[in-house]
């Protein structure tokens, strides 16, 4: 496998694989990570599609829990193509799929009310928030609402997964009561929960919310997470989380 001009591999915590990135272009993120490992997925066997996949981080770590069939799902040609790449580098070909593709218009090879388990890691801020827009337009799509907002996440991941199937999405917690209107907008019911924190002493800014198609009411919030202790390091909970230690 060769990498191209300002790519470079790293380790994806807790797992044995490696990722394709660049500074170029948007890289996968502590919040990626933990919805691969927040998400509850089939072990054996189904089929999973990851929404907005980026460069597949998402793909790969749930590769690492489950021998379900993974679709992951990018508009960027670039990521797509560092997507491909990752894939092949290691040795998962035979069970991620990689699409090129817009999730408001999905390709026919993509059925509808087909999947187990619908993950997404959305741009987080609207379109017309500028105080952070980037002049890279690969950071401007992957991290502001361009060409997709939450409600098409939304509205896709319940139009693809099963009856009785999960919906599963990492965003900021000031987006919290957009997630849940619009899951339940959707017919999609908020099952769980689980907000992260910085450390003790400082708001969560990231929320894990996990909802079932036509699920029965009743939310279930899970403790916070803190990342980090009073001495600087990782907490012993978010380490086992993430670096499974």
């Amino acid at each position: 496998m060769k990498l191209l001009e300002n790519e470079r591999l790293d380790y994806i915590p807790g797992t044995p694989f490696s990722i394709i990135q660049s500074a170029e272009v948007f890289s996968f993120s502590m919040d990626a990570v933990l919805l691969g490992r927040f998400v509850r997925i089939p072990i054996q066997k189904g089929k999973i599609i990851d929404l907005c996949s980026g460069n597949g981080i998402i793909g790969l770590v749930l590769s690492e829990r489950s021998k379900a069939e993974i679709t992951s799902v990018e508009l960027q040609e670039r990521l797509h193509d560092m997507a491909l790449r990752s894939v092949d580098y290691n040795n998962k070909q035979e069970q991620i799929r990689t699409v090129n593709a817009d999730l408001k218009d999905m390709p026919t090879s993509i059925t509808a009310g087909s999947f187990d388990v619908v993950t997404c890691n959305p741009p987080y801020f609207e379109a017309n928030a500028q105080s952070d827009r980037n002049q890279n337009h690969h950071f401007t799509i992957a991290r502001h609402e361009v060409y997709c907002t939450l409600e098409d996440v939304i509205r896709t991941a319940a139009s693809l997964v099963k009856q009785k199937g999960k919906v599963a999405l990492v965003h900021r917690p000031e987006r919290l009561t957009d997630m849940i209107d619009l899951m339940r907008r959707y017919r999609i019911e908020p099952k769980r929960m689980q907000l992260v924190q910085p450390n003790q002493s400082k708001e969560a800014n990231i929320v894990l919310l996990e909802g079932i198609k036509d699920g029965k009411p009743g939310l279930t919030c899970l403790p916070s997470l803190s990342v980090y202790g009073d001495d600087g390091a990782y907490t012993d909970a978010f380490r086992e989380v993430y670096e499974k230690k």
